[in-house]
């Protein structure tokens, strides 16, 4: 099955680094005209369009994506990438840090979906792809501000999808699992308690940005058409039976 993304144009919030750099690197790879949004940008030589764009801003957000369509004419995939964690129990949770998450990882998915929907609807085609998380299937303690966005973000996608199956724009939800970041930590913790993370998972290795890359390139392919609003689980299998590590032997 050849996956043909060439000439298409992408577009990838949170993509000047992290997960969402690897995302924008590996659609590069693909064939795609691809356009980067961030707050910020490192200094390197892109091989894609940057623009700074505040996804919790309407007018940055709409500034961003006429300016796409001023350049490319069209939009063919957005990624809704860009997000945050805050952490917290909800009896210490700042109110301005709870909200600032939701701001961020749900009013950014709004924003820029709302922008794009007529360029797409005057296309009678388009792919749109939210990051939601595995905290919005089973959240963790402390996690309420963050798995709260998530689970938003899921009801929000089958919601657009409805809205927009008439005119053949798909739009699906993915949840990683444990990608290793700068924002987790999860590979500079003791090795004990990577341990312990590692051993719910039925695939028992840290995620890779990769792993995440390859399931979006099929669901902004041709061949995933009749597949909208869903949430697609990427986590390793996390959780899918109640020890995973037992088949490890540990």
């Amino acid at each position: 099955m050849l996956i043909d993304h060439t000439g298409k144009i992408v577009v990838v919030s949170g993509g000047g680094r992290g997960i969402g750099r690897s995302i924008v690197d590996r659609f590069v790879a693909e064939g795609s005209r691809v356009v980067a949004l961030d707050l910020a940008f490192e200094a390197d030589a892109a091989d894609h369009d940057q623009l700074v764009c505040d996804v919790t801003d309407p007018e940055s957000v709409r500034q961003a994506v006429a300016a796409i369509v001023e350049r490319h004419s069209r939009i063919d995939v957005l990624i809704n990438n860009a997000g945050i964690n805050v952490e917290g129990k909800v009896e210490d949770l700042d109110w301005a840090r709870f909200r600032s998450c939701l701001d961020v990882n749900v009013g950014g998915v709004f924003l820029l979906s709302q922008a794009v929907i007529p360029i797409m609807k005057s296309q009678h085609s388009g792919r749109i792809i939210n990051a939601a998380s595995f905290a919005a299937i089973v959240p963790s303690i402390g996690s309420a501000a963050y798995s709260a966005s998530k689970a938003a973000v899921v009801q929000f996608t089958r919601v657009l999808a409805g809205e927009l199956g008439p005119w053949n724009i798909t739009v699906n939800a993915y949840a990683p699992g444990m990608v290793p970041t700068a924002m987790n930590g999860f590979a500079e913790m003791p090795q004990a308690a990577q341990d312990r993370l590692l051993d719910t998972l039925s695939l028992r290795r840290w995620e890779s940005a990769d792993d995440v890359a390859d399931l979006l390139v099929f669901l902004a392919g041709d061949q995933a058409g009749y597949i909208t609003g869903t949430l697609v689980d990427v986590s390793g299998g996390k959780l899918a039976t109640q020890i995973p590590s037992r088949a490890y032997g540990s």
